[in-house]
């Protein structure tokens, strides 16, 4: 397995567009460090919001969502800069949570968020209000798949740190199966999954952000 660890030096004299390429090619440490150098951002945005019920670490993982997202799709010759695209798709996929956290629970819509904070970027005037107006709530099929792939990274980048409770239950996340679902095919309560998903989403943060200094 790659040796995910890296030294900043590597990358610190490089461009976020540059940066992309390497990740493009395979090169997994260059993925570590700009996940790592977005994370205060991913942060920040996820600091502006709250979801009845969810822990930081949940929102937070939301957002990293948003920002392996774009590092994966991010594409020069349709956006100019990977930086206000990050930002786009990390305020989208925390959107995205708190609507399908709505649907769940059926609460009222001002229980989860601020409207006086801009949909996308903090020079736009966009208003969250006006995304859950005109976006639709089903998930495309391309983020279900990226989703994955951010799951198959986590698990290979703190699978050294997970016990075999916690590969079980996030191979089965991964592949999309609900917390009862896993339940039934570990033997184990659902609050023991919860609890499961909960520490593996800490582990996942606290890893992303360790890098040899």
């Amino acid at each position: 397995m790659q040796n995910l660890y890296f030294q900043k030096e590597e990358f610190d004299n490089l461009e976020d567009e540059e940066i992309i390429k390497l990740i493009k090619k395979g090169d997994k440490k260059a993925l570590n460090y700009l996940l790592a150098k977005y994370t205060d951002i991913v942060s920040m945005k996820a600091g502006k919001y709250f979801i009845v019920g969810a822990e930081k670490e949940d929102i937070m993982q939301e957002g990293l969502i948003g920002l392996f997202k774009a590092i994966k799709s991010f594409d020069p010759e349709k956006q100019s800069s990977f930086k206000t695209f990050a930002n786009l798709c990390i305020e989208r996929q925390l959107q995205t949570a708190i609507k399908s956290s709505m649907r769940q629970k059926h609460m009222p819509l001002n229980s989860y968020l601020s409207f006086n904070i801009s949909a996308y970027d903090e020079n736009d005037d966009t208003d969250l209000l006006e995304v859950f107006e005109t976006e639709t709530a089903a998930e495309d099929p391309l983020d279900i798949v990226t989703k994955k792939e951010y799951y198959n990274f986590v698990e290979e980048r703190i699978e050294e740190t997970l016990s075999d409770f916690e590969k079980q239950v996030l191979h089965r996340y991964t592949n999309g199966e609900s917390y009862v679902e896993i339940a039934q095919k570990v033997n184990a309560p659902v609050k023991s999954v919860d609890n499961a998903i909960q520490r593996i989403r800490k582990k996942t943060i606290k890893n992303i952000l360790n890098y040899d200094e």
